[in-house]
């Protein structure tokens, strides 16, 4: 499925503006989604930078074969499940990003989630974490896309909003400093709306889960009715 087919603009300039190449290679913010309100998101450059926590723990502990992560980001949840013997690939479109993921032991390619992926149609994981749900402002679409990327009775762990919540705005990245990066959709979700979304997406819902003011949940694809497509094997480490 395709960013048009799903609606989404995918357009890459967001993620390469100068704030958040510049907070990733310092491997700290201050960062920020601000809509066109004022009002501010901080983002967690720092833990994203950092090593796994016990919140992520909890997500790689469900973590089940060959795992893709949607947004990889410094990519610390690729390096964690390879320093563990897993097969897992980060996927990323800033080149910052993609290189401290590599450099730190994972494996990473510079990509959007709606471009053609290595092993697309099959993995056995997903991960949409540090709110990657909000990718193209529609987070159906992205569900839909999703399915794509896994095998049928794959795994999707999705990272919500701490809050119920669900919101499609336009926002921009920046250090709260210079010039902001250009305007782009994003999008906020809660566990009741992404349940919601699941579901009308072909999800099935399997578990959630809160690790210290984190909140996550576990979808799974149905194994008799697979997204259209060809599938792949997942690349091999």
């Amino acid at each position: 499925m395709s960013a048009t087919e799903t609606g989404i603009d995918t357009r890459p300039a967001p993620w390469l503006c100068d704030p958040y190449s510049r907070a990733l290679a310092d491997g700290r913010g201050p960062l920020f989604l601000r809509r066109p309100d004022g009002w501010m998101l901080r983002l967690d450059v720092e833990r994203w930078c950092a090593g796994t926590d016990a919140a992520d723990e909890s997500v790689l502990e469900r973590c089940e074969g060959d795992t893709l992560d949607a947004g990889c980001g410094p990519g610390r949840m690729v390096v964690a499940l390879a320093a563990r013997g897993r097969r897992a690939l980060g996927v990323d479109m800033n080149p910052v990003a993609v290189s401290r993921a590599v450099e730190a032991g994972g494996r990473a390619v510079c990509a959007s989630v709606f471009d053609p992926l290595p092993g697309e149609g099959g993995w056995r994981t997903a991960l949409l974490v540090d709110g990657n749900i909000g990718i193209g402002g529609a987070p159906g679409g992205l569900l839909a896309r999703m399915r794509e990327v896994v095998l049928p009775g794959g795994l999707l762990i999705v990272e919500t909003a701490a809050h119920e919540v669900h919101e499609c705005v336009t926002v921009q990245v920046t250090d709260g400093r210079g010039e902001p990066g250009p305007p782009f959709p994003w999008a906020r979700i809660g566990p009741r709306a992404l349940r919601w979304c699941a579901r009308e997406s072909g999800w099935e819902w399997s578990e959630a889960w809160q690790v210290r003011g984190r909140r996550f949940a576990a979808l799974r694809a149905p194994r008799g009715n697979p997204a259209p497509g060809p599938v792949r094997p997942a690349v091999t480490a």
